[in-house]
């Protein structure tokens, strides 16, 4: 089981939700804030198997729309390892 960490623009995130959605996906939506200007930001939490990460990496690639700035990102990912998890 693995947990990816997605950062990506506000303006991006409900096309990269729906599409992730779409396809199976668990997403958990949080806003937050950061980089150098402060910009609104939304991190998604989704909790995959090891063999559906790079499905999830193309749809974020595809469904985010290019950087408008020199040096800006689409998205920054963190793929997690979980040892366990619990639903209650």
């Amino acid at each position: 089981m693995k947990l990816m960490m997605v950062i990506l623009n506000d303006s991006d995130a409900d096309d990269v939700i729906s599409r992730l959605i779409e396809s199976e996906y668990r997403v958990t939506r949080i806003a937050s804030t950061g980089g150098f200007l402060r910009r609104g930001n939304t991190t998604l939490f989704v909790g995959t198997e090891s063999d559906t990460i790079e499905g999830a990496l193309e749809i974020i690639k595809q469904a985010s729309a290019d950087p408008s700035q020199p040096g800006q990102r689409k998205a920054t990912i963190f793929v997690l390892g979980v040892d366990q998890y619990t639903q209650l």
